[in-house]
């Protein structure tokens, strides 16, 4: 079960976004990409809820998006979106607050950030067939979390400065990676990589830990005071400015503009994900 936490760190850990906007819609476009660019189309708003509806995360092997959802008491539960039938379902109905769902790499749980009423802001799993909740680290005030594998979790860990950990469960094997990071964490596909923001005054970069090679990488430069970003399964990353979609090309070092649908307009575009197969694009527009 779960609870709520002091109001400052509750502030620091809702994604920007939350506070700023009075809500959220989640929309879902066919993907393509080619060497040349990208292109999407059908948009569709599959969420339709008042309030926030944020943090889409799609499951590896299954047709399913799941993601963080204000229920009336504005406590956030975590839902999943099937993408065939275009049914949605609650997933955890608690006392608490659950954000951040993430499928583990063995597929048997999803991960979730989960704020308690005592103030502690902890990392926890949920069997995905159902049941309680297993408190994976409590001893950290996490905000955003991504799996390396099913022995490492990498997470952005509320501070000053603050700071992106990566942690070997096995063990308890707690390693500082970076300082100043941003909140986008992300598994970078096909490598031993965790992906991540870092923040240096108006310079911010996407960096990637190798961790096979136990190094930093620098992938490319942000878009102008944007964290969010999505990996496609080829290795691509898409941005948003907030209002259009951007995919990094690395021969040219730039971000060339996505082909959106003719009349689509979209504004406070903030998180994105990509479905394993590289066909969906997942986008959380402001209301």
């Amino acid at each position: 079960m779960i609870t709520r936490r002091c109001q400052f760190l509750i502030l620091l850990a809702l994604p920007m976004f939350a506070i700023a906007q009075t809500g959220s819609e989640i929309y879902l476009f066919d993907l393509s990409i080619t060497k040349k660019g990208a292109r999407m189309r059908n948009p569709q708003n599959i969420t339709q809820h008042p309030g926030y509806d944020n943090q889409p995360f799609f499951h590896p092997t299954q047709p399913l998006l799941l993601y963080a959802s204000f229920n009336e008491q504005g406590r956030s539960e975590i839902k999943s979106y099937d993408l065939k039938t275009q049914k949605t379902r609650l997933i955890t109905e608690t006392a608490e607050r659950e954000y951040s769902p993430t499928v583990t790499p063995d597929l048997q749980y999803f991960s979730c950030i989960i704020q308690r009423d005592n103030g502690a802001q902890d990392l926890g799993k949920y069997p995905l067939t159902g049941g309680p909740a297993e408190t994976l680290i409590d001893h950290l005030t996490v905000g955003y979390h991504a799996w390396l594998d099913n022995s490492h979790v990498g997470m952005f860990i509320l501070g000053e400065p603050n700071t992106f950990h990566l942690l070997r469960l096995p063990s308890r094997t707690d390693t500082v990676i970076a300082q100043h990071i941003g909140r986008s964490l992300h598994k970078v596909p096909g490598e031993a990589a965790l992906s991540f923001v870092q923040k240096s005054g108006d310079d911010w970069q996407i960096k990637k830990w190798n961790h096979t090679q136990k190094k930093l990488i620098n992938v490319a430069p942000c878009l102008p005071g944007r964290e969010d970003l999505a990996w496609t399964p080829g290795g691509r990353v898409i941005m948003s400015d907030g209002t259009a979609f951007f995919l990094w090309q690395e021969k040219v070092k730039k971000w060339v503009p996505m082909v959106v649908p003719t009349g689509w307009s979209g504004k406070g575009i903030t998180r994105l994900a990509v479905s394993a197969d590289g066909k969906k694009l997942a986008a959380v527009v402001a209301e």
